[in-house]
């Protein structure tokens, strides 16, 4: 039976995040074990400070990016928490690879990609056989994003599809646990 790759991507705002936190709840309430990371946005009166990290197993959530980190790594206006990005984000695929039945991976951004223990992780799960589902950048030519996009199954996440899209990923995800 084929290892289902799936592959998100499209425009900010969209609502790439938002698709996978409801595919990894309904996953979750059908008894199957996901795990990976999940990115979010740190808001502060309504204005995007920064960006979260959470372990998808354990809840545990961390500071991927925030506009008033000390640091030397900067992606646009956000300072990187390389920190908890190769401890919580790293460790979080990691794990999934040991113990979980789909990995998810979200984002496989500019920021993530800065971290060479992401990368070392997101390739030990390809190498796993595992389901994926992950989110790409839709312009990122990073190698990694590059081999993302050849082999796994892209799907454009739009405000017209993302309802059918959801369906869709969902059949395919249920179909190789069976």
């Amino acid at each position: 039976m084929r290892v289902e790759r799936i592959g998100l991507t499209g425009k900010p705002k969209v609502g790439k995040s938002t698709l996978i936190k409801s595919l990894i709840k309904d996953l979750k309430a059908r008894g199957v074990s996901v795990g990976g990371m999940l990115t979010a946005d740190i808001r502060e009166r309504g204005v995007r400070m920064g960006f979260s990290i959470e372990d998808i197993s354990t809840g545990e959530r961390g500071i991927l990016a925030h506009i008033r980190l000390h640091g030397s790594v900067r992606v646009g206006k956000y300072i990187l928490n390389l920190s908890d990005l190769d401890r919580l984000g790293a460790n979080s695929i990691l794990n999934a690879v040991a113990y979980s039945n789909i990995i998810v991976i979200d984002e496989i951004g500019p920021m993530e990609l800065k971290s060479k223990r992401f990368i070392e992780a997101v390739e030990r799960a390809i190498a796993s056989e595992k389901p994926m589902l992950v989110s790409v950048h839709r312009a990122s030519e990073h190698e990694l994003v590059r081999r993302v996009k050849r082999e796994f199954d892209i799907l454009e996440v739009t405000i017209a599809n993302r309802d059918g899209i959801a369906t869709a990923v969902m059949d395919k995800l249920k179909a190789c646990l069976n």
